[in-house]
């Protein structure tokens, strides 16, 4: 589907898929095993500026429009959703200094983003919260040169790589967003393994013990931490995973649409079984609607549209859900060789449920699609 897409952004989309193909699909299986992403594919992603791909180019990232950044989030995500998770974090940290940051801080942190000299993460779940974000408890508390830090972030994708942490915490019991670097005394991280998806997104577990922030590190005001730089970067993050799960769809119906015509059972190939027809019907047109919602995203957020934000929720939302039931039916219809290493439909099941999960859970985005649904009438 290629639906307002201007010449520049046919391009681009072709030059995206292109990167996937090459730099992802050979060796996203394998990442998975090894729970890394390989440092070649880190090293590629920066050569190609995606790191910044968000960020302005006076700031010397490449400035993307709302649908090319779609675009690129969509076939990130057709190849590796753990890939995806990273290129997503770093979006979220770039996109809340640009709004929230003072010009000290865009001036030191943005460059070094956009070059991918600088990894960012996102740090606002905790060990006993996840979607009650505004319940945290980690705190921080004001001295003459900053703040010092307690508490314990958890599920932070990137984390085990990132230079820099955007973490949210309490300060004299007001949401209070930090830009943290590593290292610093105090700040300890610890790799989560053994995850059910996202594997190769390199999880991690911080702990902070009397650590000391600088004064110039905290980002907007306090108290606005979670309404208005937490929620910037959640409203970004929606947007990146909505289309990363429209190309996870994709890489389903990509893998059956091969196999099905391959695979033969009773005497005809698999695609001549009505039943099978069903699923892969289903799959490629809800796949075609959840491209739809997130072109509609990246449409209002071009425009800076209130509307964007119901949008993003039922983009999220729906796009999510169908990669779930896509993965679901790839591995119905490869049977047992779906359950098998030498499928990726496999990985595309485990990474799908998190999609489900990250950046506002279906129950979260429901919850939003419902009270704007409520007041549009």
């Amino acid at each position: 589907m290629e639906l307002d897409l201007n010449a520049e952004q046919l391009i681009a989309k072709a030059s995206f898929k292109g990167f996937a193909d090459r730099e992802i699909l050979t060796i996203a299986d394998q990442n998975d095993v090894d729970e890394i992403t390989s440092q070649t594919l880190l090293n590629a992603l920066a050569e190609k500026g995606y790191w910044g791909a968000l960020i302005p180019r006076k700031y010397g990232g490449l400035g993307m429009d709302p649908m090319s950044y779609g675009l690129l989030c969509e076939e990130i995500g057709r190849g590796s959703i753990s890939v995806l998770s990273l290129l997503t974090v770093q979006a979220m940290v770039s996109t809340a200094i640009l709004k929230w940051g003072d010009d000290a801080q865009k001036e030191k942190y943005l460059r070094p983003l956009a070059e991918g000299q600088m990894l960012g993460a996102f740090a606002l779940s905790e060990p006993e919260i996840g979607s009650d974000a505004k319940s945290i408890t980690s705190a921080a508390e004001p001295q003459n040169d900053g703040h010092v830090l307690n508490g314990r972030k958890k599920w932070v994708s990137g984390g085990q790589i990132a230079s820099l942490f955007l973490v949210l915490a309490q300060c004299a019991g007001q949401p209070t967003t930090f830009l943290i670097e590593k290292p610093l005394p105090g700040f300890r991280i610890e790799p989560i393994k053994g995850m059910l998806g996202f594997k190769s997104a390199m999880l991690a577990e911080l702990h902070f013990d009397h650590c000391l922030i600088p004064a110039g590190n905290l980002l907007g005001k306090a108290g606005f931490g979670f309404s208005h730089v937490a929620g910037t970067a959640l409203d970004q993050g929606r947007f990146c995973i909505a289309w990363g799960s429209v190309g996870l769809s994709q890489a389903c119906l990509q893998a059956c649409a091969e196999y099905v015509s391959q695979r033969k059972q009773f005497g005809r190939p698999l695609i001549d079984h009505q039943l099978v027809q069903e699923m892969l019907a289903d799959m490629h047109t809800h796949t075609q609607a959840a491209r739809l919602l997130c072109y509609e995203a990246a449409y209002l957020k071009a425009k800076s549209d209130p509307r964007l934000i119901a949008a993003t929720s039922m983009a999220k939302y729906f796009a999510a859900k169908t990669a779930m039931k896509s993965a679901a039916d790839a591995v119905q219809i490869h049977g047992a060789n779906g359950c098998s290493s030498d499928y990726p439909v496999q990985r595309y099941f485990r990474d799908a449920k998190i999609l489900e999960i990250i950046e506002g859970s279906n129950q979260i985005q429901q919850t939003v699609i419902a009270r704007y649904a409520a007041q549009s009438f």
